[in-house]
């Protein structure tokens, strides 16, 4: 399926986070088409300054209690060089990822390669963050995040899981954990992606929540009203 977008910008390599932070609030995000390419897009996003546990977002952190998060950052340019491949990084990731994808979206959407492209070649991938997330009984991580981050913004772009073996509530009980730390760590916004499916409207449950209204016919502003938007989702 193609990603909801009305236009395309591709913009430096030392763009400075400022300039990254500006364009997320013109409603563009950082895509895994190319170093630089970003697309404006119905991006959504929750200001963290609001941000408080419902208690439904209560509900999930208590089952899912076992979940742990850990970050790290990506193509250092200090520890890293372009193509590299982190030695943390192996196969099983990338698979992880693909067969996600395959399951919850559709066959092809997604492949091991750009995985692991995103994820070691600062080259050619717009995001520097990995938060992976272990249970007890589990000897590796069983779920990880691709994002872009700074000290401004965090965007929570390409999330997976092993299927088999996540608990109930995975999706969310990771979700949660990143907004609970973005928020901790002063961050002003987390982007949560485009929304463009009608199960996209989970994402409405944040305290905080925004969506860019863009478009032919959009006002190109941060709304925090959904029942237009979810008659617009319900069409999709």
């Amino acid at each position: 399926m193609e990603y909801l977008h009305w236009a395309e910008q591709i913009i430096p390599a030392n763009a400075s986070a400022e300039q990254i932070a500006d364009m997320y609030a013109k409603g563009f995000v950082f895509t895994r088409i190319g170093k630089g390419v970003m697309q404006q897009t119905r991006s959504s996003r929750v200001d963290l300054s609001k941000f408080e546990m419902s208690s439904e977002n209560r509900r999930i952190m208590k089952k899912t209690t076992d979940l742990t998060m850990n970050g790290r950052e990506l193509l250092n340019p200090a520890t890293a060089q372009a193509g590299t491949t982190p030695t943390d990084y192996d196969f099983t990731i990338g698979k992880m990822a693909k067969d996600f994808y395959d399951t919850k979206f559709s066959p092809g959407i997604m492949s091991a390669q750009k995985i692991k492209e995103m994820l070691t070649d600062k080259t050619k991938s717009n995001f520097n963050c990995l938060l992976s997330y272990s249970i007890p009984t589990a000897e590796k991580p069983i779920g990880h995040v691709i994002c872009y981050t700074s000290d401004l913004i965090h965007h929570y772009s390409y999330p997976f899981y092993d299927l088999t073996l996540a608990p109930k509530d995975m999706g969310m009980g990771m979700m949660l954990r990143a907004l609970e730390l973005c928020k901790k760590l002063g961050h002003k916004y987390m982007y949560l992606g485009s929304l463009q499916r009608p199960s996209d409207t989970y994402k409405f449950q944040f305290a905080g929540f925004e969506w860019f209204d863009g478009g032919p016919n959009g006002t190109n502003t941060w709304r925090t009203d959904t029942d237009s938007l979810k008659d617009t989702l319900k069409d999709a």
